[in-house]
């Protein structure tokens, strides 16, 4: 009992009409989250079985898919149980876990972006050397740092936060993001430094990176033949569209902690549902749709459902 008098609750009030249209709101999520998790584990699992799929692109696809399903679990329960509860409220522990993961999330999908980017113009400027650059070794180290370089920066900042003094007890938002900065008595210049080096490291030069790989690739593919210009934008289209939904999206959760006081209640409501509504489900309608091979595998795999 003593603990529990100890646990320090946050209330999250960024809830819009929850006791009128509560089970409207479950149901929906609820949906769309069977969904997330139904539309990236099948193209995971159609890469995971299909050998001609265990090429550099579509692991990283794989691995960005399987970061989407991690971000939305990490979204998703929270919210579930705080529709169909009187109260929205999460302890100030449990407030900063999410915290770390819907941060650390956001970072490693950058970086996996980048990877992709880097794939991408291996291959298409360097074709020759593509094999040896892009050996199972250099797959493995990409995939590591994007984990856990996101995680180790994102972690600083959350443990600075959580022994510093609350003066308040309210986020104006669904789950807990930048807003959790104020919470807090006064805020920290070192919390800060670590904050913009985070952001830094994870969101800005990545968000660089695949923007000149990317230019890169385009004038190469101005300047060769017509099947390699069509190679290039039938590959990097679909992370060009999925780089933009989720820099738009990032771009809002940055800005919004500025504009507390000014945003609309309904609008920064909508607006956060952006977030883990559809970006989570857009990336594997974006793959399915517009990477040949797996878009071959998906339509193999429905129209032999539909015999059975």
């Amino acid at each position: 009992m003593d603990d529990e008098a100890n646990v320090t609750y946050i209330t999250l009030s960024g809830y819009v009409g929850v006791q009128k249209y509560r089970y409207l709101y479950f149901l929906i999520m609820f949906t769309v989250y069977i969904l997330i998790l139904s539309c990236n584990f099948t193209i995971v699992c159609l890469i995971w079985m299909h050998k001609n799929l265990h090429e550099p692109m579509y692991i990283f696809i794989a691995a960005l898919l399987l970061n989407s399903v991690a971000f939305s679990t990490a979204m998703y329960p929270k919210l579930l149980i705080d529709l169909l509860s009187e109260k929205q409220i999460i302890s100030y522990s449990a407030c900063l876990f999410q915290f770390f993961l819907f941060y650390s999330l956001s970072g490693s999908e950058f970086l996996l972006l980048s990877a992709m980017a880097y794939d991408r113009y291996v291959s298409i400027c360097k074709p020759l050397q593509y094999p040896t650059i892009m050996s199972k070794t250099t797959i493995s180290i990409f995939l590591v740092l994007a984990w856990l370089l996101p995680a180790c920066q994102i972690a600083v900042p959350a443990i600075q936060s959580a022994d510093m003094k609350l003066c308040y007890l309210t986020i104006k938002g669904m789950f807990c993001n930048n807003s959790i900065y104020n919470l807090n008595c006064f805020n920290s210049s070192a919390r800060s430094i670590f904050g913009i080096i985070a952001l830094l490291n994870t969101g800005l030069l990545p968000f660089l990176f695949i923007l000149f790989t990317y230019t890169r690739i385009l004038l190469v593919s101005f300047q060769t033949y017509r099947n390699v210009r069509k190679k290039a934008a039938q590959t990097c289209l679909p992370h060009l569209l999925v780089l933009i939904s989720f820099s738009c999206l990032c771009a809002y959760d940055v800005v919004i902690v500025r504009l507390e006081s000014d945003f609309p209640r309904t609008a920064r409501f909508i607006m956060t549902l952006q977030a883990v509504l559809y970006h989570p489900l857009f990336n594997p309608i974006i793959y399915g749709l517009k990477m040949k091979e797996i878009t071959k595998h998906l339509k193999r795999l429905f129209c032999q459902a539909k015999v059975i």
